[in-house]
This record gives C-alpha cells, structure tokens and sequence, in this order.
C-alpha cells in the first residue's frame, strides 16, 4: 500500500497579544550573555547577578550547550522565566515604569 504524502499547508501558531506586547517591553531591558558551564542554567544566572551585582531589571541569556539558551528575567521581586514575564509583564513594577516610558515616546514620535 502507498501512501501519497501531499502537500499538507502548515498552519501558523498563533501568538498571543499579550505575550508580543511583553517581548517588545523585555528588549528594553538590559541583557546580558552568559555559559552555564557545568552549573545548571539558573544556578549560573544567579552566581552572575551576585559577582556581578546587577540590579533588576535585567534579561540573562545563558547558553546551556550549542543548541539551547535559556532566558531568564531578573526582577526586585527574584529570578523568573522570560516567557512567564512576556505573558505577566503587567505584573512587574519595574517593566510597567518602561511601558509608560515607551508609550510617552510613542506619543512624542507620532
């Protein structure tokens, strides 16, 4: 029996407003790249914060291997995942001082 493999249209993920609109807000933020080395992922991140003495808010990249970097969002409040805060960036202080910050430059170029 042969099976006819045609072309099958792929249907797009749809992304969520609220998490575009959490992305735009993230890159705002300073960012910093880091390896993990032979610590875990949050582990890095969170001896790199402290050597470093980074103040929140801050996005740490940290590259497990040659495939995979995790994201990670440093808030007042502790060390989250970036893509719980592009979904509840209304929920960080910090983040809604740069989203009245960008909405008054909208306003200003517009």
């Amino acid at each position: 029996m042969i099976k006819e493999v045609g072309n099958l249209a792929r249907r797009r993920k749809r992304k969520s407003r609220r998490r575009l609109e959490g992305r735009r807000i993230l890159e705002a933020v300073p960012q910093f790249s880091i390896e993990s080395g032979e610590e875990k992922p949050v582990t890095a991140a969170r001896n790199y914060i402290h050597s470093q003495g980074i103040c929140p808010p801050a996005l740490l990249l940290v590259k497990r291997n040659e495939h995979t970097t995790d994201r990670y969002f440093w808030a007042e409040k502790g060390l989250f995942g970036a893509q719980y805060v592009e979904e509840n960036h209304f929920l960080f202080p910090s983040l809604r001082l740069l989203m009245t910050e960008e909405e008054e430059e909208l306003a200003i170029s517009s």
